[in-house]
């Protein structure tokens, strides 16, 4: 760690993050603290946060991690063209979605598989993936998150 940069390196690649003026980070032999410099409310909040950030940055470099979306409705299927995620989700055209750097995805009509050793970059992708066509409340079509439980509601009743 150095001027509040910190940098985890392991089998699946590197990452770096800077860390709150008031974390300080010791880096042991086989162990990684995590403690900051004073006792004030918006001090423990803050090391919570980064006791948490450096051991995502950890588990992320060692085994990475992964998201998967399922996509639901009738001809709503995605396919992947190079690194541009190609979805026919109910719109009159394709949504081109372009993967930033360092996530990967894997897409079989109606899944998507997206892994990344950054669980920020990963988190924020599968939301705007999603934020494409959320899941309707009466049908369930449209993308949800693969442990998603989307509410449902009656739809009118109609007057006889």
């Amino acid at each position: 760690m150095a001027e509040g940069l910190l940098t985890v390196k392991g089998p699946k690649g590197l990452l770096t993050r800077q860390m709150h003026p008031k974390v300080l980070v010791n880096v042991g032999k086989d162990e990684v603290e995590v403690s900051v410099s004073d006792e004030s409310k918006e001090s423990k909040a803050i090391h919570g946060l980064s006791r948490m950030l450096v051991a995502n940055m950890i588990i992320g470099v060692s085994t990475g991690f992964e998201k998967a979306l399922e996509i639901v409705g009738v001809g709503y299927r995605a396919e992947l063209q190079g690194n541009t995620a190609v979805l026919n989700v109910g719109y009159s055209q394709p949504v081109h979605f372009d993967l930033p750097k360092g996530v990967e995805a894997k897409i079989d009509k109606t899944k998507i598989i997206l892994s990344s050793i950054d669980k920020e970059l990963l988190g924020l992708t599968a939301a705007k993936i999603r934020g494409i066509r959320k899941p309707e409340p009466y049908k369930g079509k449209g993308i949800r998150y693969a442990d998603e439980v989307v509410r449902r509601k009656a739809g009118k009743t109609g007057v006889k």
